[in-house]
């Protein structure tokens, strides 16, 4: 899944509630919570600062090592796996 692929399916995610988010708005939301290469998103400030982020039961993302590194949470660790087994 690409990135305008990711765009349209949160906005047509988000549609489930209710009212749809344009696909302008989602693709600035995931801008400015991932980043773009001209500026850093708020996760990889707060990794910089040497915080972690926690998204819940989806994961966390901390700094190791100078890289960015990915702790699947409960729930999507569950998810997947009844998923592919």
């Amino acid at each position: 899944m690409d990135k305008s692929q990711l765009i349209q399916a949160t906005a047509d995610k988000a549609a489930d509630g209710g009212g749809r988010p344009g696909t302008e708005n989602v693709e600035r939301v995931l801008d400015a919570l991932f980043g773009t290469v001209e500026h850093p998103g708020s996760i990889a400030e707060a990794l910089r600062r040497g915080e972690t982020v926690v998204l819940g039961s989806f994961g966390s993302f901390h700094a190791e090592g100078g890289t960015a590194a990915f702790r699947p949470g409960k729930a999507l660790t569950e998810f997947l796996q009844d998923a592919t087994g």
